[in-house]
């Protein structure tokens, strides 16, 4: 395949994808990276997929850096590609997303602009309907103020598949926190990047639309996701708000299995877990407290499926 050339090179930021046994959908997504105007370096990190995903990237795109570390990193197969990365920005995409023409350029004047904004995110659109996601709501109703430089709403997480970050500063927190694995990892790198000095900001000017996959097992996700919830809970809040946030949990899940499981491998991962604890300052616990009063009327932030 060529690449189609539109206009100048940005050379100020890569392009991530994790994908696992999703080829169509992984091949669709560079497709589209491969016509964007800014024509961005792309690296992808296959988790062990078993459909010949791999295969037909290397064939169809050998333009991409394609990682092959054997096995299902989860999200820690992007800070694999990560530590590939030579440009001062990332963004962030999954195999069944992709970025509006030009996003990517805007995203890299905002951050240049702002040396201590550590991350943007897009606004979603949900395809084919065109329509946008319900967290998009919450991110233009954050309730977090922030410096009057911010480019649009503070924010106290991000969504991987749908933003661009400074390279140093993913860096300077370690990445994604390999003991989270996947489902919700942005959460516990948000808030060490907060604790940082870092911002976070939604800009509604920038788009990024996807296409849910239809391979995925949303029990299983969601699963993993109350896990993680529970795990960066213990491992970043002040105890009196982690076993508030517990209790609440407790009583608010879905009483299946589903949540039965998430609670147990939660509870068989406090050993290391409470060896890794390391509770946020008052400062900022005031903004995470904030945060979790408004996700508890949110619509998108359900743990159902």
């Amino acid at each position: 395949m060529q690449r189609t050339m539109k206009g100048p090179m940005d050379t100020r930021t890569t392009v991530v994808v994790i994908t696992k046994d999703r080829c169509q959908e992984l091949l669709r997504t560079l497709k589209s990276l491969q016509a964007l105007p800014e024509r961005p370096p792309v690296i992808v990190t296959d988790n062990g997929s078993a459909d010949g995903t791999a295969d037909a990237v290397a064939r169809n795109f050998p333009e991409v850096l394609l990682l092959r570390p054997g096995r299902n990193l989860g999200a820690v197969g992007r800070n694999l590609a990560v530590s590939r990365v030579r440009t001062p920005y990332v963004a962030f995409c999954d195999d069944d997303t992709w970025w509006d023409p030009g996003a990517l350029r805007e995203a890299g004047d905002l951050l240049d602009e702002r040396p201590r904004l550590a991350a943007v995110t897009a606004r979603i659109i949900v395809e084919p309907a065109g329509e946008e996601d319900p967290v998009v709501a919450d991110m233009r109703d954050s309730p977090l103020s922030g410096p009057d430089w911010l480019p649009g709403p503070a924010l106290g997480s991000f969504l991987a598949a749908a933003t661009v970050l400074r390279t140093d500063a993913f860096r300077d927190v370690g990445g994604f926190h390999p003991g989270l694995w996947f489902g919700g990892e942005e959460e516990l790198l948000s808030t060490d990047l907060l604790r940082r000095g870092w911002w976070l900001s939604y800009v509604e000017g920038l788009t990024i639309h996807h296409a849910a996959s239809t391979v995925r097992d949303s029990t299983a996700r969601r699963t993993v996701g109350l896990r993680n919830t529970l795990w960066y809970t213990w491992l970043r809040r002040p105890l009196v708000p982690a076993l508030r946030r517990t209790g609440y949990l407790l009583r608010t899940v879905p009483r299946d299995a589903a949540s039965v499981r998430a609670f147990a491998r939660a509870a068989a991962g406090l050993p290391w877990v409470l060896r890794q604890r390391d509770p946020v300052p008052p400062e900022l616990e005031a903004r995470l407290a904030l945060l979790e009063r408004a996700q508890r009327v949110s619509v998108a932030r359900r743990y159902v499926g």
